[in-house]
């Protein structure tokens, strides 16, 4: 059999997370550390693997149920490839400084590492998307996903960043963050005038702020046999079904 397909054969590497192509993870399990990766992400595996679903206890439990991270835990000893939705795929070593991401954007991480999640203040006393994240601590590795080739922006005090919070992946543990939107206060709660720009997350300190070229969340709640809509996430059990027009409502604390 002859095939250019056998230019994307499997990667072959002794790292424990490898980007098989830039949208599949392969992840290398020794028996030893298991893996969290979302729920639904496997797309194929060798070895001896088992999948269980991972049920969040205690202080992670803390903030809305839609914004917990829905995991399975991969343990044993083979190779496990993951995916989702085709989105781009990026290995991040966390490290003492810790990682705040939107955990709509984690494929996979270490079990190992302490994950919890937790709140952006905003000045308007409201919640909406990158009001909740997912602050990862410890040392280990994160695989985050992206919709498009992401942009890293390095914050100092001398270069702040604002970034849409709709595009906004993930950022620093040790940066200070506020959300906020340049408007009039009467029209606070729809996209600022007919700019079509609405809620930004400002970055403060030292360290870095991942964005992506797109301001949808991937549709994983997208109806199923509802149509061009509901294969973007657009119906009413889609990503954006709870935000109609991007029109955010105020969240009861």
């Amino acid at each position: 059999m002859q095939s250019s397909l056998f230019g994307y054969a499997e990667v072959q590497t002794q790292d424990r997370y490898a980007v098989q192509n830039p949208q599949l993870l392969r992840v290398q399990l020794t028996g030893h550390d298991d893996v969290l990766a979302r729920k639904g992400a496997m797309v194929a595996y060798q070895g001896l693997l088992e999948f269980d679903a991972e049920f969040q206890g205690g202080g992670r439990r803390r903030g809305p149920q839609r914004e917990q991270l829905p995991l399975m835990r991969c343990s044993g000893q083979g190779t496990v490839y993951l995916a989702n939705l085709a989105q781009y795929v990026h290995v991040v070593d966390v490290d003492q400084d810790g990682l705040t991401v939107d955990a709509s954007y984690v494929l996979a991480m270490d079990s190992t590492l302490h994950h919890e999640i937790i709140s952006v203040d905003s000045q308007f006393g409201i919640s909406g998307t990158g009001a909740y994240n997912l602050n990862i601590t410890g040392r280990g590795q994160v695989a985050l996903m992206t919709s498009g080739q992401p942009l890293l922006l390095n914050v100092t005090p001398d270069t702040y960043v604002n970034a849409d919070s709709d595009a906004v992946v993930a950022w620093s543990s040790s940066l200070r963050v506020q959300m906020q939107a340049q408007t009039s206060s009467q029209g606070v709660w729809r996209r600022r005038g007919s700019t079509g720009e609405g809620w930004e997350l400002s970055f403060m300190g030292h360290g870095y702020a991942l964005v992506q070229p797109s301001e949808l969340l991937p549709p994983q709640g997208a109806e199923i046999g509802g149509g061009v809509r509901a294969q973007y996430g657009m119906g009413q059990q889609g990503a954006r079904g709870q935000n109609q027009g991007n029109a955010w409502q105020p969240h009861s604390r």
